[in-house]
């Protein structure tokens, strides 16, 4: 039997699963990467690693400011958060007030490299989800609540 290289790429891909699935805890059903994945998936960290990767280093009122919708409350734990799992860093400046910067550290920058691709498919493939909405909401009588931000 001949094998493509589509086939190639889907053993790799089973592959790739096994690795990343196969410490699964069967008796308490839970995944080892679970909350590193959790993360960084959120939106809140997706969009502060995004804006830290786009400006280098933000002092937290500037993030805050690219940021529409975050409450300050969010960012500081956010920001927390992702300092802890060392993806950004925090530099304090001894000044009157004193000044704090964020930059994304190199894991981060690591990090932000794969979110962009997942945006980018996100990007080319809104209409087909955006669709898929529709039909999905009008086979089940929601007509008009198909935004794509669901």
């Amino acid at each position: 039997m001949n094998r493509t290289i589509i086939d190639y790429q889907e053993d790799r891909l089973e592959e790739k699963l096994q690795k990343i699935l196969g410490n699964v805890d069967v008796a308490g059903g839970t995944c080892p990467i679970r909350h590193i994945l959790a993360r960084f998936s959120d939106k809140w960290s997706t969009l502060s690693i995004f804006h830290l990767g786009d400006a280098g280093t933000l002092r937290f009122n500037e993030l805050k400011k690219r940021i529409d919708g975050i409450s300050q409350r969010m960012l500081t734990v956010t920001l927390r958060t992702l300092e802890r799992d060392g993806l950004v860093s925090r530099q304090v400046y001894a000044e009157i007030p004193p000044r704090v910067e964020y930059q994304l550290t190199d894991l981060g920058r690591s990090l932000l490299v794969q979110i962009i691709n997942m945006g980018e498919w996100a990007s080319n493939n809104s209409n087909q989800i955006i669709e898929a909405r529709t039909r999905f909401d009008t086979r089940e009588g929601k007509a008009g609540n198909s935004v794509l931000l669901d």
